[in-house]
């Protein structure tokens, strides 16, 4: 594994260097010179401490090839640290100049169909390109030698949102490169024949001059799994090296500073291996869209769940939020009254250290026009800019409470991630399209929220050895490596909970025999007692036919049944499929979920897909999830708190003071009693008549401080 590189938090300009940064992406080559004073004003307003700059300044910056121009960045830098605003400023290569297109359209990256894509979005060129490389690095040279000793500039940004439009690149760069990444991972042809299955469909290859990309090949065609799977992983690692070849060119003439880029993690994007990304980064930062709908708080608490995981427990940087509504979805809804202020609260519950958005003037012109920012169309007499000057006088009251610097308490189980995965079950070759391996990671995150258990969401190639639970929904791709620690993990006395659809497949797409689950030739069988034949998939496409099957403890299947027909003489059956419709398709009476002991430990086993609430009535049904009855002790996860509501807790390294987070999760107030310590932040709250008691109306956050 990738030595990781040591943590290090950019400084702000305060006294000590310390306290929550607040701030956004700043843009003022948008704008005419006049307004950055008044920006300056508004910043100093609403309490911003540090901004990201020159993101998309490329052409500001290099307006002709070789003709370097810093005059209006120094300006702005200068006046930005004389506020005592800090900088994090970027690289400038996420959008590369029209003169750069112009003289070399080779750049350009070519979609799967062998279309040139155009110039003019963000991220128009190949990763692979040695051209384009040559011009990004030399501008990344000129920038660290400009501004290696200013005192302002305490970070650097790398990029931004790298693969956002150039994940996928079929160009001959791309090509030959991917060739050299296959033999450098096969070693030899043989191997890579072995290990893609190329046996099937004539598609054995000579030597590594004969690999193709895995391009449009017809409108029925379907692309070799292991071929495509490869190619994700290719796409992710040359990303990743322009990164790396972008921050050591700065890091070899501006060392000692730290080196970030915007990750994107959400439950409907993971564009990256970010497991393997955050070895790379001297501070983890994502980007954070809220989800429309009734699932906004906790699909944000889910996001950050995995991003304090990929930050090692560490403070993490939250690069890019929306103060308001986007532009650039189907539905873009605005937030409620408090959310601006609830929604950054919530990711600093999560374990952050820093509130940004996207971006402090909002757009007059552009594709982007329409998307909220810090400073509004409406200017500053606006309720977000209102919003926004509340939130960051609250930071500053959190920072001088001492919360910066604190790490969230970790949770007794843990969900375990893969963006392998993830990328496996969008193949169009499995049993059922509709698999979503981290859309099923959200729905148990939810579920167990629900019956007031917060779990942590872990990347599987990380250490989950000290928890008590761990839970694989999904997570089809196991290789034998992986399967052996899954079940030594349940051989030490821990729980494990398989997912109907978990370990289908090795890292090369190929199947386990002898059954279902095939993972680790046979282990994961082994260790839950069970053995599946075949798998029973609905859907509306089949006509007439049922739409969902009932389980004998009253949950719902409505996508995806094994067929379990061999059980371990010990397996406890917990729920089997039962009704007319089981009967239909032969089930009635199978088992559907199981439990096994495997060696002090127990193996559950889900055997179909359930949605989030019957998962947290699972979850409450089951002693070894930590459910129980009224007269048993507790075995397995922490004690539930009340489920209406998000608990977290952010300790000092020292473990001397505690900062208790409570979030509303729902649309009515809800009463808590014998809150312990002393209030921090009471955002939309109200005291109880009782001591310790507090009611949270909607949106409500409150913040309580202990020292033990």
């Amino acid at each position: 594994m990738t030595e990781r590189r040591s943590f290090k938090w950019p400084a702000l300009l305060t006294p000590t260097g310390r306290g929550i940064a607040f701030g956004g992406d700043y843009n003022p080559d948008q704008w005419p010179d006049e307004v950055i004073d008044e920006d300056i004003r508004l910043m100093r307003q609403a309490h911003v401490n540090t901004v990201a700059l020159a993101i998309f300044s490329w052409d500001r910056i290099e307006p002709r090839e070789g003709e370097f121009t810093f005059d209006w960045l120094d300006m702005v830098i200068g006046k930005l640290g004389a506020a005592g605003i800090a900088v994090d400023l970027a690289s400038a290569t996420a959008s590369a100049p029209i003169w750069l297109y112009a003289k070399h359209p080779e750049v350009l990256p070519v979609d799967r169909y062998g279309h040139t894509v155009n110039a003019g979005s963000r991220q128009s060129w190949q990763p692979t390109s040695p051209v384009f490389r040559e011009y990004a690095l030399r501008l990344c040279r000129k920038l660290a030698e400009h501004y290696k000793d200013n005192p302002t500039v305490t970070a650097w940004h790398m990029g931004n949102e790298y693969g956002w439009n150039n994940r996928y690149d079929y160009s001959d760069n791309a090509l030959a490169a991917f060739r050299a990444w296959c033999e450098a991972k096969y070693g030899t042809i043989e191997a890579l024949n072995e290990a893609w299955g190329t046996a099937f469909w004539s598609q054995h290859v000579n030597d590594f001059g004969e690999v193709q990309l895995p391009r449009h090949m017809g409108g029925d065609a379907m692309v070799n799994p292991a071929q495509q799977l490869d190619y994700e992983r290719f796409g992710n690692d040359m990303l990743l090296d322009f990164y790396k070849a972008e921050r050591d060119a700065i890091e070899e003439i501006c060392p000692g500073k730290p080196f970030t880029t915007n990750f994107m993690v959400s439950t409907d994007q993971c564009t990256m291996d970010y497991a393997q990304w955050a070895n790379e980064v001297d501070f983890v930062s994502n980007d954070h869209y809220f989800h429309e709908g009734e699932s906004h708080l906790d699909e944000l608490a889910c996001s950050d769940a995995l991003m304090d995981s990929l930050a090692l427990g560490k403070p993490w940087y939250v690069m890019e939020h929306s103060t308001s509504a986007v532009q650039w979805k189907p539905l873009n809804t605005r937030k409620r009254h408090g959310e601006l202020v609830r929604d950054s609260l919530a990711h600093v519950a999560m374990g952050a250290d820093a509130i940004n958005f996207f971006q402090w003037r909002q757009s007059a012109s552009g594709a982007e026009a329409f998307h909220s920012a810090m400073v509004p169309h409406a200017g500053e007499d606006s309720k977000v800019f209102r919003g926004v000057c509340e939130l960051g006088g609250i930071l500053e009251t959190l920072s001088e409470a001492g919360l910066q610097g604190t790490e969230l308490e970790r949770a007794d189980t843990a969900i375990l991630f893969s963006a392998e995965s993830e990328w496996a079950t969008r193949s169009e070759t499995l049993p059922s399209m509709k698999l979503n391996h981290w859309h099923d990671v959200r729905d148990w995150y939810r579920g167990l929220l629900d019956v007031g258990r917060r779990a942590d969401v872990v990347p599987l190639a990380y250490d989950w050895s000290g928890y008590r639970t761990i839970v694989l929904p999904t997570v089809i791709a196991l290789s034998d490596q992986d399967a052996r620690r899954i079940a030594d993990f349940a051989k030490r006395g821990g729980t494990v909970v398989i997912g109907y659809a978990t370990g289908l497949i090795d890292e090369r797409f190929h199947i386990g025999l002898g059954g279902y689950p095939g993972a680790g030739d046979g282990l994961l069988r082994e260790m839950l007692g069970i053995r599946s034949e075949e798998f029973n998939i609905l859907g509306p496409e089949a006509e007439g036919e049922p739409a969902e099957i009932r389980l004998s403890n009253g949950l719902t299947t409505r996508l995806w049944q094994n067929d379990v027909t061999s059980l371990a003489p010990d397996t406890h059956v917990i729920a089997t499929y039962q009704g007319p419709e089981a009967e239909d398709w032969e089930l009635d009476g199978t088992p559907a979920i199981t439990s096994h002991p495997y060696g002090t430990g127990t193996a559950v086993y889900i055997g179909c897909d359930l949605d989030r609430h019957d998962i947290a009535t699972l979850v409450g049904l089951l002693p070894a999830l930590g459910g129980k009855p009224d007269d048993e002790p507790d075995n397995g996860m922490a004690q539930a708190s009340d489920p209406r509501v998000l608990h977290t807790v952010r300790r000092s390294t020292d473990g001397t003071v505690r900062f208790d987070f409570y979030l509303n999760r729902t649309t009515q107030p809800v009463e808590l009693k014998d809150v312990a310590g002393e209030p921090v932040l009471a955002h939309r709250c109200e005291r109880g008549p009782e001591a310790g008691g507090y009611t949270l109306a909607r949106n409500a956050v409150l913040v309580m401080r202990q020292v033990e």
